[in-house]
């Protein structure tokens, strides 16, 4: 029973697809892989035209896909029945901050109340735009310092189960590490715990960027974008602290437009990170399965509610591809 049933889910997708704008290719390194992806999944182009989209998010609350445009200072909401709108304008610079870049925001993530969490560039804080998102409200301060200083430019962002929320702060919001507005001299990772305490879990990266929690919570992976150390590094943790760290995988070597950037972890353990050339998938162990090859620079990317379908954010263009 399950050939007639697989024949005729490839002949929808076909069909489904057949007229839309498409792009790439997968790049197939292990069987492993075809678990994932079927043999004939192809990656559509849902929207285009933006500056340096990131930072996507399923919201069922709205049937669709927000994710940010960083130097337009936009949030842009992508439904499958209406297209693309804009969901706010300005999205991370208000003038909250001194900045003279204005970057808007850039990771975007749901509490688990469905609230908005915004990781800020412009306005170097993570704020909130609470729920009903239908009809977005004040952004809220969630954070904005260290030890009384301001963040340089806070990138993306995670919650643990616990409500504990992780983000990165490298300085892409500003004018880089010799910007005068920066106030934190090295670029880190962060825990606020659901008490608000705020530690600096880690600061030996020099482009902190993309970060994710294995499904049982005991390793967090960081992404380095940095053309020199491009590495996604994963780090043992017990009660919210390291205890050790390990190289998970090094794209240092790795050709194609992109850096080692946003990431998302499967419920089945897999890695889906965003790196030279498109998105790469790994085992959780770090080994290489294959790598959906946008061919342009792809900043991060998003499952929806129940996984059948991976959002990505390449550089000018928001993607898609159909999942197992």
């Amino acid at each position: 029973m399950r050939k007639p049933i697989l024949t005729l889910l490839s002949l929808f997708l076909f069909w489904s697809t057949l007229g839309q704008k498409t792009i790439g290719s997968i790049e197939r390194l292990n069987d492993e892989i075809n678990s994932l992806i079927a043999s004939d999944a192809v990656i559509e182009v849902l929207a285009e035209g933006f500056s340096w989209a990131e930072g996507p998010v399923w919201v069922p609350e709205l049937n669709g896909l927000l994710f940010s445009d960083v130097p337009e200072n936009k949030i842009y909401l992508w439904e499958k029945t209406k297209g693309l709108s804009v969901f706010l304008n300005p999205s991370g610079y208000t003038g909250y901050a001194p900045n003279n870049k204005k970057s808007g925001s850039n990771g975007l993530i749901l509490d688990s109340k469905g609230n908005l969490l915004i990781a800020q560039h412009g306005d170097r804080r993570v704020a909130m735009i609470k729920k009903p998102l239908g009809k977005p409200s004040a952004f809220k301060t969630v954070i904005d310092r260290f030890q009384g200083k301001r963040f340089n430019s806070p990138n993306d962002l995670i919650l643990s189960k616990r409500g504990d929320l992780y983000f990165t702060d490298p300085p892409y919001g500003l004018s880089g590490d010799e910007d005068p507005l920066k106030e934190i001299q090295n670029n880190g990772v962060y825990r606020m715990d659901t008490k608000g305490n705020i530690t600096q879990i880690y600061s030996d990266l020099n482009r902190p960027n993309g970060l994710a929690l294995s499904k049982d919570e005991t390793v967090l992976y960081v992404a380095n974008s940095h053309p020199k150390k491009n590495l996604w590094m994963a780090f043992s943790m017990e009660k919210g602290s390291i205890v050790s760290e390990r190289i998970f995988f090094d794209a240092t070597e790795k050709k194609g437009l992109g850096l080692a950037d946003g990431l998302k972890v499967h419920s089945r353990g897999y890695v889906f990170a965003t790196g030279p050339s498109g998105v790469f998938i790994f085992t959780s162990t770090g080994k290489h399965l294959g790598t959906i090859k946008t061919e342009t620079a792809t900043a991060n990317c998003a499952f929806n509610s129940d996984e059948s379908v991976l959002y990505m954010t390449s550089d000018n263009v928001l993607t898609r591809i159909q999942l197992k």
